[in-house]
């Protein structure tokens, strides 16, 4: 039976080995840190096709710099000499143009068309886990703010991706946390949400079930390809498979530079932290001019945003949930935006092109999985599908082609 390493235990590792499995590979996921650790536990969980878009866009040159110089702004670059990060912003902000965007888009559309479906099969397969359909409320606090929005979803439905929407007539009765403030608010159908963690959790049991092994206890310092690819780890032990896959988000470049894996991947980092409502919340809501995405979350409201552009394993800025909480306020009612828990810091891999690394290195039996950005989520069951097809039968499907991970 051919064997197979994947490193890291987020969704495009877990999906990735669970695949695998479909084709009779046995596996071993290892993770320095646990199931859903970084990136995959604290984010808004949203089954998105319609918010699931490229990062850069023509705005990168208007918003940029006021975000600059706005503490609450969802965009965060610290003001210090990093020359790598600015290095990673300039190949970004050029790809900041409707022509770029256009692009990026066109590349990402089929993969974002079978997202959902990819979440059936897992689940059909015997993945415990729920994924929750409903109209997604969208508010703003005035009407220009919705501009840019619907610029987006226009671009998204040329592309051929479902998302419909739909005027609510009183904003404030959408949805219980929205205050009178908001002056107009849509409902976008045909997306979905799940709880990440709880999710994350289910795959990982599923892949265990199948015969699969989990490590939580093992960082991974280097991989050999080959004839006999391998992980190197900490304790000087060393990992022997037929393939190895990569896929450690923000941290992939570490392991995989030296396999001609040369596209910067810079930590977009995102926060979140949750909050008690006086009513129930059941369906997502977002606030797009806030770039503040909420989600209920075992009974409570997951409240998650911002960008920022800092080191993977830099510790977690009270600033920026502060921004956060300031941006909010008079957006959100019911809600205690001052006793909050969970309060969390992740470390999203986003590449300057918008689109992920998938494929295969230059090194034999060493493949790539990751760069999603904000999208992993969303992505994952799709990228691991796809990946293990290429693992396992040598075939590059046409929708991972445009993600080559050696791409210039």
């Amino acid at each position: 039976m051919a064997r197979s390493i994947i490193i890291g235990a987020g969704m495009v590792g877990l999906a990735t080995a669970w695949h695998l499995q479909e084709h009779g590979v046995s596996v071993t996921v290892v993770d320095r840190a646990g199931v859903a650790a970084d990136a995959s536990w604290g984010n808004a969980g949203w089954l998105a096709p319609g918010k699931t878009i490229p990062l850069a866009d023509s705005s990168v040159w208007t918003y940029g710099p006021k975000a600059l110089v706005d503490p609450n702004a969802a965009l965060h670059i610290p003001l210090r000499m990093d020359p790598a990060l600015w290095s990673f912003l300039a190949r970004f902000a050029a790809h900041g143009t409707q022509r770029a965007w256009e692009r990026a888009m066109a590349a990402l559309a089929p993969i974002n068309a079978i997202a959902l479906e990819c979440f059936d099969e897992l689940r059909a397969g015997g993945v415990d886990a729920w994924t929750r359909e409903g109209a997604f409320v969208i508010g703003f606090a005035a009407f220009r703010d919705a501009r840019p929005f619907l610029r987006e979803i226009e671009g998204v439905k040329r592309h051929g991706l479902p998302a419909t929407l739909t005027r609510i007539e009183r904003p404030a009765d959408a949805c219980p946390v929205l205050s009178d403030k908001v002056q107009l608010a849509y409902h976008l159908e045909g997306q979905r949400f799940i709880e990440p963690a709880a999710y994350l959790h289910a795959l990982a049991e599923s892949v265990v079930a199948r015969g699969g092994v989990i490590r939580t206890d093992a960082e991974v310092t280097a991989v050999e390809g080959g004839q006999h690819p391998a992980a190197l780890l900490a304790d000087g032990s060393r990992l022997d498979a037929d393939s190895v896959v990569v896929s450690t988000g923000a941290h992939l470049p570490r392991l995989t530079r030296r396999f001609g894996v040369r596209t910067r991947v810079q930590a977009g980092r995102g926060y979140s932290f949750t909050v008690a409502t006086d009513e129930p919340v059941t369906r997502p809501l977002y606030l797009p001019k806030q770039r503040i995405a909420c989600t209920p979350v075992q009974g409570r409201l997951r409240i998650a945003g911002t960008m920022e552009f800092r080191g993977a394993d830099d510790p977690l800025q009270q600033r920026r949930i502060e921004s956060i909480v300031n941006q909010a306020r008079a957006l959100l009612r019911g809600v205690d935006l001052d006793d909050r828990r969970d309060e969390w810091v992740g470390s999203r891999p986003v590449t300057p092109d918008g689109l992920p690394l998938v494929g295969a290195t230059r090194a034999p039996g060493v493949y790539v999985g990751g760069g999603h950005g904000m999208w992993g989520i969303v992505l994952g069951p799709a990228t691991g599908k796809l990946l293990a097809r290429q693992i396992a039968t040598g075939v590059v499907d046409p929708i991972i082609a445009p993600f080559d991970p050696l791409r210039g």
